[in-house]
């Protein structure tokens, strides 16, 4: 048995860090269906695997050491328990001390840290504000989660459905699989796809959430109200209204839409108000607009985050002649 859960092991970890196959995927999924104390048997290989590597490696990821890691973890318990037998409960208060995520290959453009939450129901992972986390859910889809973000999903996930919860921005290549639908969902909005790749966002104190589709298709179906369901395709986004609480589908007017996720700021004709957002969560700074006015100021301007400082963004907001500013560690006021 131990020979066969450390095959098995192997497979939990490498879908985890880079995907599987299909033969092996197959291999896992049959494995799983043989019995419910298979299913829970990697489901709780999961959790540990969450759990498993020092807070260090997670700044730069090694599937090959968080896999060793992972494996030593669940020895050295399994040796401490010796003939009492082998208590999940207590590996996961073993490890629960140990903050850290295997899952996510980490990435900041500036100081934070990304944050796993655990429960008996759902695993969430965070992306504080001023940095990003990338990270690939069981099934195999790639996400990225802008900063102040949030997405939580079952511990269960992928076994009968796949669904994920989120908060904020996240990009999504979701893996196909036809006989099991991928669904997004936000306070205001859902998305269901097949196979896919699109950028989701609907920040809580945003006006508007905003779908936009580079590949495959989508279906959204509006939350705040009854509304025919949208369906999307290659350069199309849909935009909801928070205020009006309606669906508008538009052609995607950005040519970068998730330009974010390589580090660049793009506004075209976007509003003080929300560039000030925007420059907040990227930078977490606090920014306060004097006058409610200026909020509806519009400004263009494409920006690098690894090549251009918060006071060069500063320093072309003002060259405009539209606004000027003062910085003080790190709280901006705008006038």
């Amino acid at each position: 048995m131990e020979e066969r859960n450390a095959h098995i092991d192997e497979l939990v970890s490498k879908l985890l860090a880079e995907g599987l196959g299909k033969e092996e995927r197959k291999e896992l999924d049959d494995w799983m269906k043989q019995s419910d104390e298979h299913r829970k048997y990697v489901m709780q290989c999961q959790e540990v695997w969450f759990s498993a590597v020092e807070e260090e490696e997670t700044k730069r990821y090694d599937a090959g050491k968080a896999y060793a890691v992972f494996r030593e973890r669940v020895a050295e318990f399994r040796d401490a328990e010796g003939k009492r037998g082998f208590s999940w409960k207590k590996l996961y208060r073993y490890v629960a001390g140990v903050a850290a995520i295997v899952l996510v290959a980490f990435f900041s453009y500036r100081s934070g840290e990304t944050n796993l939450k655990q429960s008996l129901t759902a695993i969430e992972v965070e992306a504080p504000l001023g940095s990003q986390s990338k990270l690939r859910l069981p099934d195999g889809t790639l996400v990225v989660l802008n900063a102040g973000s949030r997405i939580a999903y079952p511990q269960d996930f992928g076994v009968d459905s796949r669904r994920v919860e989120l908060e904020g921005e996240g990009y999504f290549e979701v893996e196909h699989n036809t006989e099991m639908p991928f669904y997004v969902s936000s306070a205001n909005l859902q998305v269901k796809v097949l196979g896919t790749k699109f950028n989701f966002r609907d920040y809580p104190e945003d006006e508007k959430a905003v779908v936009s589709l580079l590949e495959g298709k989508v279906a959204l179906d509006n939350l705040m109200r009854q509304e025919a369901e949208v369906t999307l395709r290659p350069d199309e986004r849909v935009v909801l209204d928070k205020k009006e609480g309606r669906m508008k589908l538009e052609s995607e007017h950005e040519s970068q839409p998730i330009g974010w996720t390589q580090g660049y700021l793009s506004f075209d004709e976007t509003p003080l108000g929300e560039v000030a957002k925007i420059l907040e969560r990227s930078y977490n700074v606090k920014i306060q607009i004097t006058d409610e006015s200026l909020k509806e100021y519009r400004f263009y301007g494409n920006f690098s985050r690894t090549g251009q400082s918060l006071e060069d963004i500063l320093e072309t907001l003002r060259k405009t002649g539209k606004v000027r500013y003062t910085l003080s560690d790190r709280e901006i006021t705008l006038y």
